[in-house]
Order: C-alpha cells, then structure tokens, then sequence
C-alpha cells in the first residue's frame, strides 16, 4: 500500500528536473532522428494503400519500371531495419534513464517509480495512436509492454545480456521458421498431389485435401482476387466519416495490440531491447570504438545481411508471391538476423561519418529529430492520417509506389525544419512534454533559457574491445 501511494505521488522537484543539453549524448539523438525518419519510409505504404498491395508487386504488376526500382531499393535496403534501430536504442536509453535516476538517489523514491510511470504513459500514448490517431501499425503499446521486463536487467552484465537477447533471437527463428515450413508443406504437399492427379492416379482423402489448401492459397494470390480486396479496402478508406475508418479498422487493430504482440511483435523487439542494452554497455552505440571496429562491423553487416536478403528478395519477386520458395535456399528464416546486420551496417557507417566529421550539419539536424523522436512519431500518423484517410484529404490508393517517397521526402524536410526550430526556443517537443508532465505528475518547464547556452558534446574516446568488468 505504500508503495501504490509513493507510485501516485509527484516526484519530487529534483526528480522531475530534465535533462540537460549538456547531458545529452548527441549521437544516440542522431542514430534516433536517422531512424525515427527511415520508419515513415516502411510505413507509408500501409497509410497510403491496402496492405494487399502494398507487400505485394504482382497485383499491379509492378515487376519493372520506377515502382519496382522503388520497392526494390526500399525492401532491399532498409524493411525491417529501422524498427531494429529503434528498438536497439529503446534497450539503450532504458540503460541510460536507469543508470541518471539511480545517480540521484532520491529519499523514499525510487527509480522504478519513474521508470514505470513512463511505460505506463507511453502505453496509453500507444493506444490513442492506434484507436485514436487510427494508425493499425503502432508500436509504442508493444514496446512499452516489452519495456516492463527490462528493469531487473539493468546491472547485468553486457555478456550476459547479449546472451538473452541472442536466445530471445533465436525463438523467433524458431517460431518464424515454423510458420514458413507450415507454408512450404502446403506447396509442396499440394504440387505433388497435382502431378500425381495429372497422371490420373486416384487421389486419397488426404491428398485431395493438401491438393485443396495449395489450390485455395494460390487462388487467393492471384492479382484479380488480391485487387478485389485492395479495392474494397480502398472504398472503406477513403469514407469521409472517421467512425466509419474507426470501425473499418477496428479488427485489425485489435489483432495487432492483442494477439500480434504476444506472438510476434513483443518477442523480436525484446530480443533488440536485450542487444541495445548490451551494444550500449559496451559504447558501441555511443561512438565510443575506433574507427576499424565500425568499418569491419559494417562490412560484415551489409555484406551478410545483403546477402541473405538477396535470396528473400528472390522469393518475394516469385509471381505467387508466397514467400516459400525462400526455404528451397534456407533451412531457416533468418528474417531477424538480417534485418539486424543491415542496421548494424547502417548505425556504423553513421557512426564512422560522426566520428569523422563527415555532414556534420546533417547529424546535428538529425539530432535534434531524435531528441523529439517521440513528437516526430505520432506526428507522422496525424499527418498521413489526414493526407491518405477518407476524413482528410483522401488519397489513400490514388498514387503510385514512386509517389508515396515524394510524400515521405517531404515529411522528412518538414520534420528537420520543424525540430531544430521548435528546440530552438523550447527544451523538448511537445509530446515528450506532455509525457514527463504526466509521468511526473508535475507541470515541466517548457521554454529554454537563451542565456544558457549549450555546450557542445565531445566525442567519447576508443574504449578496449575487450568487456569491461562489470559492465
């Protein structure tokens, strides 16, 4: 009981206090703001047609010209990648909030207290994203639900938490690669029942019945059938009633804040959380290594994970688009570990810029995008909501591949412009705001003083490859 009455109490005004510019660790900012705008790249296909064609090329036979280029270049380069970045520097910061809290050491609260009351908000911010803001593909309900697991990880060592997020990695290979044999057995069961009815030999019950499930999968994927559904989809979206896309999404959205969490979603992102905890002990997410380590770190990040992603590429360029020719090559999916090299080889090759000096007007814009990562993230649902949706200015399914990255391109400018011009006069983005003034359960002071001017951060120094003793 009396932890409950300390848990609903204000934080004192030395907990509340934020921190300072000084305090920040600009690169992290940096790799946030590279991220948090790489996500409206992999999302922008959902907001701005059916998923029916949005995963898919052959509906609209996009097989050539500027739409396959574009979703060659974006699948092939970054799907997946952004989220895995995010989620790395989510791990981080859980470490890095921790470890600020822990130094204050506050009488009578602790920093749990903090720590829980901002994945509670989060969650709620989560929830009104999604049913609110009417964006299906939310994350920040599942990572706060991840995020309540972290907290009696915080002092472990990186060894040992690099050991849980690999096993956690491993799980979802294991709980993937289950569900992709699953679809393999039906084409493979299926075409040999078909060869065998071709030579007029009797089916049994149970190859008539694996010759059915090939034949409805394959029907269901062909680009008639599929562009019935997107058109359907199209109808509902572009309803001018936002009760209407409310309902019209409500299902889907239920799935994925339910059931998708638990059986996907919530085990690839912890399994990041773990590895950015341990990436961050380590300084690597910091710039903290040489040179020569992020140099050979990104060689073997994209030269595995383009790799790997050639073959699923491959398969997804399959007319039938089934995904299961990818196991005639792998005896595993390996989805996670390649969108983990690809943004492994992304993060060192802006670190080996950062640390160089290279676009150093760049990282700082991109900085301050990441210091309003949170703002800049729903701000991306309002403003393709409003854009694509019925109840806006109904574009959903009016424009090609090709457009929807002029559309993206000009969120990007516009995020960069609004951020470092918005933290020019105040201290965080309004979202993140109004997220401590609730966490805290204490007003938070908004506007930056000019006469503070603020201090320019070093880069830290190479620090040993080997792990270090308690960390």
């Amino acid at each position: 009981m009396q932890y409950v009455k300390r848990f609903f109490h204000p934080a004192p005004s030395d907990a509340a206090s934020p921190v300072s510019q000084s305090q920040r660790i600009s690169i992290i900012d940096t790799v946030r703001g590279f991220a948090l705008l790489g996500i409206l790249m992999m999302n922008i296909p959902f907001f701005a047609d059916a998923p029916q064609r949005s995963d898919n090329i052959h509906v609209y036979n996009e097989t050539s010209g500027i739409n396959f280029y574009t979703w060659l270049t974006v699948d092939g380069a970054f799907e997946g990648t952004m989220r895995a970045l995010f989620s790395l520097l989510f791990g981080a910061g859980t470490i890095l909030l921790l470890s600020r809290l822990e130094k204050r050491q506050i009488p009578n609260f602790t920093p749990a207290d903090i720590f829980y009351r901002r994945l509670f908000v989060l969650l709620a911010f989560g929830l009104i994203n999604a049913f609110v803001l009417l964006w299906p593909g939310d994350i920040l309900y599942g990572y706060a639900l991840c995020g309540l697991f972290l907290y009696p990880f915080r002092n472990w060592k990186a060894k040992n938490l690099l050991i849980v997020g690999i096993a956690l990695m491993l799980f979802c290979n294991f709980k993937e690669t289950r569900q992709w044999y699953r679809n393999k057995q039906i084409r493979v069961k299926g075409e040999t029942a078909l060869q065998l009815q071709n030579k007029k030999v009797t089916l049994t019950e149970t190859q008539q019945t694996d010759l059915k499930k090939w034949q409805d999968y394959h029907e269901k994927r062909k680009p008639e059938n599929l562009q019935k559904e997107v058109q359907k989809e199209r109808e509902a979206m572009r309803s001018s009633n936002w009760f209407s896309v409310y309902e019209h999404l409500r299902p889907t959205t239920v799935k994925f804040e339910s059931t998708q969490v638990y059986l996907s979603w919530f085990w690839d992102a912890i399994a990041l959380f773990f590895l950015g905890m341990a990436l961050f002990k380590w300084g690597v997410l910091t710039a903290e290594r040489s040179n020569r380590f992020y140099l050979i770190l990104l060689l073997v990040g994209y030269g595995l994970g383009f790799g790997i992603n050639y073959f699923i590429m491959k398969a997804k360029m399959d007319p039938g688009m089934n995904g299961t020719k990818y196991f005639d090559r792998f005896f595993v999916n390996l989805y996670q570990e390649r969108r983990l090299l690809q943004a492994l080889g992304h993060m060192s090759l802006i670190m080996l810029f950062y640390k160089n000096k290279v676009f150093s007007f760049l990282w700082k814009w991109l900085s301050r995008v990441g210091q309003m990562a949170f703002s800049n993230y729903l701000m991306q649902s309002i403003i393709c909501t409003w854009l694509f949706y019925g109840f806006g200015f109904g574009l959903f399914g009016k424009l090609e591949r090709y457009q929807w990255y002029i559309v993206v391109l000009s969120v990007w400018v516009f995020q960069i412009i609004f951020s470092n011009i918005w933290l020019y006069y105040f201290r965080f983005g309004p979202f993140e705001w109004l997220w401590r003034s609730v966490t805290y359960w204490k007003k938070q002071p908004m506007r930056r003083k000019q006469e503070q001017p603020e201090q320019p951060e070093l880069i830290p120094q190479p620090v040993p490859l080997e792990i270090v003793p308690g960390k």
